[in-house]
């Protein structure tokens, strides 16, 4: 029940972030061929599915999950399209840093639909998505900086150059990996964990190296994208982790 609720509402703010953002999203390659764009969804009908998914969606967690789940979703919803699409996404380099938080929230989601409450455990998770968003993000504001250049969009990686975008991914790797080793004593987990938060930890914050060392020379090329899908591949591991560790210990 959390999953499709979580579903529908992740799907209402992507909604409401492509009828607010069709201006430029027509402007730019990367997201030339999304359906407001295109025709084939008229932005009066995408707004309307939007509306339809968020209030579908909260009904759907009062009634068949719990309230607590409800108005984090809603939160979600209104962090995202409001918080981040509305007020920061054109107006700062550190839209994706705060506006990132609506990112994590299906964290705490997930959480409060089996516990019906909001604890440490969760919170330090909410914390590592939190730290992880920049890191996986900005390498992707590189690869397409002239799409966002072109829109006026201050997205990190087109207007700061990637010797110091490439430092911040660094430092916000780093970040990730100590919070995800947090979690080891908040939550009491075992080696199981351990071994994939320290191991893949490591490994996403050498990958952050590699790019900041390729980027620091004139001549070389950083090639962003194989660190964005290598944050992927870390986040993935680390969730597989923590959901296989109790399982595991059983």
């Amino acid at each position: 029940m959390t999953l499709i609720g979580g579903a529908a509402s992740s799907g209402s703010a992507s909604a409401f972030n492509m009828y607010l953002d069709r201006d430029m999203d027509a402007q730019m390659k990367r997201t030339s061929g999304r359906p407001l764009v295109t025709g084939e969804v008229t932005p009066r009908s995408g707004l309307v599915f939007a509306w339809i998914l968020a209030v579908s969606s909260t009904i759907w967690f009062c009634c068949l999950v719990n309230y607590l789940t409800a108005v984090l979703s809603v939160c979600a919803i209104l962090w995202y399209v409001v918080v981040y699409t509305m007020i920061l996404k054109r107006r700062t380099e550190q839209n994706i840093v705060w506006g990132g938080i609506a990112g994590c929230f299906p964290v705490i989601i997930g959480w409060a639909a089996v516990t019906g409450t909001v604890s440490w455990p969760a919170v330090t998770l909410f914390a590592v998505i939190f730290f992880w968003t920049p890191a996986h993000y900005w390498p992707l504001s590189v690869k397409y900086g002239e799409d966002y250049r072109r829109v006026n969009v201050p997205m990190l990686g087109a207007i700061r150059k990637i010797e110091y975008v490439a430092k911040r991914v660094t430092l916000y790797a780093v970040a990730t990996v100590i919070t995800s080793i947090l979690l080891i004593p908040i939550a009491g987990m075992s080696w199981i964990y351990s071994t994939i938060a320290v191991a893949g930890g490591g490994w996403f914050v050498w990958e952050a190296l590699r790019f900041q060392a390729v980027a620091s020379r004139a001549a070389a090329s950083p090639r962003p994208m194989r660190l964005f899908v290598a944050s992927n591949v870390y986040l993935a591991m680390l969730f597989a982790a923590v959901a296989a560790d109790p399982l595991l210990r059983l």
